[in-house]
């Protein structure tokens, strides 16, 4: 059976006759795919008896694979299809010969539609009306242009432009549309360009030069079509002169020199040891320990009473405490809070901190992506925890997860076999340890359940032990 595909909807149109095809059950090796030519498809059977289901995981795999170059992908594709009414987990078997020759091909689509977007350079055109409007020529590896236009349509949608590809056309002037390809179009001069190069040159740093390591990030097929890549040779040329230039120019300081300048920015005045639990808190908001006070927003200190018999150690802020300067206000602190109320500690009556007092977080396109403190930054912020505990002097601490009970105890060791249990803290005091409310909300339904039970019983272990 021979059933062709369109240019551009291959995919929706694979589909639909891969379903009705493993519908009948068809064997693989029954049906020839290939592009729409001058004989025309046989005709595809009416949705047969068997029912065809297909995993989220595989229709995104598919919907990937379909962009590639290889002509026996659609086949490969249904035969997937027609295993996975079988063996839905043959999908996820990494060593299994299908699956991986999927996903090889999978990451060859994904990294070439990497450098579409980041390769295309849009020349602009004389201007035909109230919208400016671009053209550009790439020649991908792959039929990726539906798969990468999208991109595009987000990045620059107050404009018109079109790509233009050996394969085809993406045309936007409001609406994305494909066309069928035409011979490469003339483009004409950028003044924009020279800008580019400009940029270019000035952050090309000659001491970092890994021209391998450029020509994988940057294929030299792609050069031709890219401005700033008639620079390199230039500068590649001239790299020994300016690498000798900053060496010339370079500090003169010795390294242990500068190693004791930088100790001492670092630590005075700011590690002469406070006389209040309040001037603590003005010196903590100028700490620069370590790098961390330079991306967060703010120092999150301790809050509650001060005289209090508990203390409540976490990890360290997350994005609501960062930006409000106070402990445990984010989701995890609210279930904190209730937890607490529920097995009746008021967490008004309790000094509530962290063992780092910095938010820790990776930028993700507008969010802050928490990140978990690392052992130096730890070490670091004991300085603050520990003068915190000198202050509050409790007769119980709770530490919230692994980063708290290492801080409070010095101890790396695995938190699941330690929760619940009572161990001694560096200076002596006892330390209950138990699960960190962010992990509870982070786990599924069913595991999430029975930590949340766990987690109420151990703070009903410290309220009964406040109260022994």
């Amino acid at each position: 059976m021979q059933v062709d595909l369109p240019r551009f909807g291959r995919f929706q149109a694979w589909r639909d006759a891969a379903r009705q095809l493993a519908g009948n059950r068809v064997a693989p090796d029954q049906v020839a795919w290939g592009d729409a030519g001058l004989f025309g498809t046989d005709p595809v059977p009416p949705p047969g008896p068997h029912p065809v289901t297909a995993s989220n995981e595989f229709l995104a795999l598919a919907q990937t694979v379909a962009s590639h170059s290889d002509p026996e992908r659609w086949a490969l594709l249904y035969a997937a299809l027609i295993r996975l009414q079988q063996d839905r987990r043959f999908i996820a078997n990494p060593a299994d010969p299908l699956t991986d020759r999927l996903a090889r091909m999978a990451k060859s689509v994904r990294r070439d539609i990497h450098k579409m977007h980041a390769f295309v350079r849009f020349h602009e055109l004389p201007a035909q009306g109230p919208r400016r409007s671009f053209a550009a020529w790439f020649e991908p590896e792959h039929p990726i242009l539906e798969a990468g236009a999208p991109f595009f349509v987000r990045r620059f949608a107050d404009m018109d432009w079109l790509i233009a590809t050996p394969q085809g056309l993406a045309c936007f002037d409001g609406t994305l549309n494909f066309q069928p390809p035409a011979p490469r179009p003339t483009l004409p001069p950028d003044a924009s360009h020279d800008l580019w190069q400009t940029y270019f040159a000035n952050i090309f740093n000659p001491a970092r030069i890994k021209t391998q390591a450029m020509r994988s990030e940057m294929p030299v097929k792609y050069w031709k079509n890219l401005p700033e890549t008639g620079l390199i040779a230039q500068m590649l040329a001239d790299a020994p002169r300016r690498v000798q230039a900053m060496r010339d120019a370079g500090a003169t300081v010795a390294p242990a020199f500068a190693a004791r300048v930088t100790a001492r920015i670092r630590q005075a005045p700011d590690d002469r040891p406070p006389d209040t639990l309040n001037a603590a808190r003005q010196q903590a908001s100028r700490c620069t320990r370590c790098d961390l006070c330079h991306a967060a927003t703010q120092t999150v200190w301790g809050e509650g009473d001060p005289s209090a018999p508990l203390m409540i150690v976490g990890e360290a802020p997350g994005d609501h405490e960062d930006l409000q300067g106070r402990p445990f206000v984010g989701p995890a602190g609210q279930l904190l809070r209730q937890t607490m109320a529920g097995v009746g500690l008021d967490p008004a009556q309790a000094w509530l901190t962290n063992a780092v007092k910095h938010f820790k977080f990776t930028p993700r396109g507008k969010r802050r992506i928490h990140q978990n403190p690392a052992t130096g930054e730890i070490r670091h912020c004991k300085w603050w925890l520990d003068i915190e505990r000198r202050f509050v002097r409790p007769r119980l601490t709770v530490a919230l997860g692994a980063t708290a009970a290492f801080a409070l105890t010095g101890d790396r060791a695995p938190l699941t076999p330690r929760r619940g249990s009572v161990e001694t803290a560096l200076d002596g005091g006892p330390v209950l340890i138990t699960w960190h409310p962010s992990l509870i909300l982070r786990l599924d339904p069913k595991p999430a359940a029975q930590a949340r039970q766990q987690f109420a019983a151990d703070l009903t272990q410290a309220a009964r032990m406040m109260t022994a």
